[in-house]
């Protein structure tokens, strides 16, 4: 059970912040027993917020992720001292589900591509036939996937994405490049035949298993590329380091067929 719980990032943030709420409540309720001082809500929100990141951290969750456990109760705390409607609270725990639908099915959190690693990416791409075919599985709203179908505009490029927000920005964004198509469709049932390179930028846990899918489905000599994320016991027959505040880096595999 344990191991299945260790797969969906979003449940152990959820238990992080669960448990950093139990422990700032024992701690509360000791220090009212013997202490005439009285913390503020916002000192107890801000604690629980450090914990919780804390506990985030100490499991292995991303920097992502703790930032959210951090902010979160304190952010609710501040909104609620404000003559704000119910349905504002209701409507940004909405946005973040439709931003993040896949974390908990395909445990993959929303990650954004950056400028710079756009750049090395591009460097990798122009060593490619000018009509290769590209895939981003996990798309998001597709910013890095647009301005690459501009730069190679006779190359084909397809993103995949399962959150509705997220898949609906970047289809609407995409409709003016005829090189670009996005598609609402989960990766795991993405046929990598159908291309010479396959970019993720995912999170550790679907790793062996998209290492797996691409063994089996992508041709000889196409490109394997993972941000950051390894794919354990199969070391990367190239590695960029993309030098950013990540530590990021691609990592390359070419395909045997």
């Amino acid at each position: 059970m344990l191991r299945v719980i260790r797969q969906y990032p979003a449940v152990l943030a959820l238990c992080a912040q669960l448990g950093a709420t139990l422990l700032i409540a024992l701690v509360l309720y000791l220090a009212v027993q013997e202490l005439p001082w009285r913390p503020t809500w916002l000192a107890v929100g801000l604690s629980q917020g450090l914990l919780a990141a804390g506990l985030a951290r100490y499991i292995g969750l991303s920097r992502w992720w703790c930032g959210l456990n951090l902010l979160f109760v304190p952010a609710l705390l501040l909104a609620s001292g404000a003559p704000l409607p119910s349905w504002v609270f209701l409507s940004g725990f909405v946005l973040l589900l439709l931003l993040n639908w896949n974390s908990f099915g395909e445990r993959v959190p929303l990650y954004l591509t950056g400028a710079g690693t756009r750049q090395h990416l591009a460097a990798v791409l122009k060593e490619q036939p000018e009509h290769f075919r590209f895939v981003d599985l996990g798309c998001g709203p597709a910013g890095m996937l647009l301005k690459l179908s501009m730069q190679f505009p006779k190359a084909q490029f397809v993103g995949v994405e399962t959150a509705p927000l997220s898949f609906a920005i970047a289809w609407l964004r995409a409709l003016r490049r005829p090189n670009c198509q996005i598609r609402y469709e989960n990766l795991w049932r993405t046929d990598l035949a159908e291309f010479e390179v396959v970019y993720c930028f995912l999170s550790p846990a679907p790793m062996p298993e998209v290492w797996g899918k691409a063994c089996a489905q992508m041709p000889a000599d196409s490109l394997l590329i993972s941000n950051t994320f390894e794919v354990p016991g199969q070391p990367a027959h190239q590695q960029v380091e993309l030098n950013d505040w990540r530590k990021s880096r691609l990592l390359l595999w070419r395909m045997g067929g």
